[in-house]
């Protein structure tokens, strides 16, 4: 087992991204969420933003693999590997005791799912795993007071999940989590670009025309981007040009499921807290929320000012750091090692 320096640290687990936050020193860590391994012998040869550029672009012994689906574990033994790596990435090469962790995980993961994290991350070096919902380390990271008894409201958009929750005396009073998020906004343009231009794509050029071009609402000027893929029907490579309006309608599904899951939210939220949100808006955090016009969509259709957090894509990190100073209270709880009341 690795034995780290014996600082707290900070995990945020995602689908797509791993950021590793230290107590003291910040952000010190942000990896891609993929491992490449030689299927022959089981060994990982790449961890991280290496093993990324591999996806689509390996031998048949070399798999790209990405542990980490729909928010939770798909493949253990994977992922205890790929956290014992960063753990010792972010430590270095001082080594004198296993560190505390805290984890984020979706705001509805079953209790098996909560296990294999805490498993995982234990077998990988941690002295003692605690759990954070997402959300209520979104709110933290963008630095909303969730200590006083009003209303916050806030959607985290990951790679593998969206969790909205309205949060109100440090703990969660309404949350909902739908496997809809920066994944499946890449799918969608997969799909679209096969149905409608014949063209087969990999995930990363979907994630580059999401990032580039896409688009939720309406833009003041339309762009356009160049792609490369596979003829469907010739079997050639093929280069097109895509434009944003047509993004816009190859994300129209997973966008509206993610309004739809907000509405309900809202409909499920208390009139007093609702009245709080009113008044201060919905704040938006992880790397989906920054879709061009999400937050405008969502907006006009919910009739409640809608914000981007500052540095959305660490929110989540930045939050289970903030999580750190309450720590050792934690620590000398009763048994349960969930965080749910981090202002105790």
């Amino acid at each position: 087992m690795f034995f780290g320096f014996g600082s707290d640290m900070g995990i945020d687990l995602g689908t797509a991204t791993v950021l590793v936050f230290i107590k003291g020193k910040g952000i010190i860590l942000k990896e891609p969420s993929v491992v490449a391994i030689d299927r022959n012998n089981n060994k990982i040869l790449a961890v991280g933003e290496e093993a990324r550029q591999m996806i689509g672009r390996t031998p048949g012994n070399i798999a790209a693999i990405r542990p980490l689906r729909d928010g939770v574990i798909s493949d253990y033994d994977i992922t205890e590997k790929m956290l014992k790596y960063f753990i010792k990435s972010a430590c270095g090469r001082r080594r004198i005791i296993a560190p505390r962790i805290i984890i984020c995980i979706p705001s509805e993961a079953t209790e098996v799912e909560k296990r294999a994290v805490k498993d995982a991350a234990s077998n990988a070096g941690a002295k003692k795993v605690f759990l954070i919902e997402e959300p209520l380390a979104a709110a933290l990271g963008a630095n909303l007071d969730i200590t006083k008894a009003s209303g916050n409201m806030i959607i985290d958009i990951g790679g593998g999940t969206s969790d909205i929750a309205v949060i109100s005396l440090g703990g969660i009073v309404v949350r909902a989590s739908i496997k809809v998020a920066g994944d499946k906004f890449d799918e969608a343009i997969i799909r679209y670009i096969r149905k409608t231009h014949k063209l087969m794509i990999g995930e990363r050029t979907a994630e580059d025309l999401k990032i580039n071009i896409g688009s939720a609402f309406k833009r003041e000027r339309e762009v356009s981007m160049e792609v490369k893929g596979r003829d469907l029907v010739t079997g050639l490579p093929k280069n097109i040009s895509v434009t944003s309006e047509e993004m816009r309608e190859a994300l129209r599904d997973p966008v509206n499921a993610i309004i739809e899951c907000t509405h309900s939210v809202l409909e499920r939220t208390p009139p007093e807290l609702a009245a709080d949100i009113a008044e201060k808006g919905i704040v938006m955090t992880g790397g989906g929320a920054l879709l061009n016009g999400l937050d405008k969509i969502i907006q006009s259709v919910m009739k409640v000012p809608v914000y981007v957090a500052k540095d959305a894509v660490s929110c989540v990190v930045l939050g289970t750091g903030k999580a750190l100073d309450y720590i050792d209270k934690i620590d000398l709880a009763a048994n349960n090692e969930d965080i749910t009341l981090i202002n105790k």
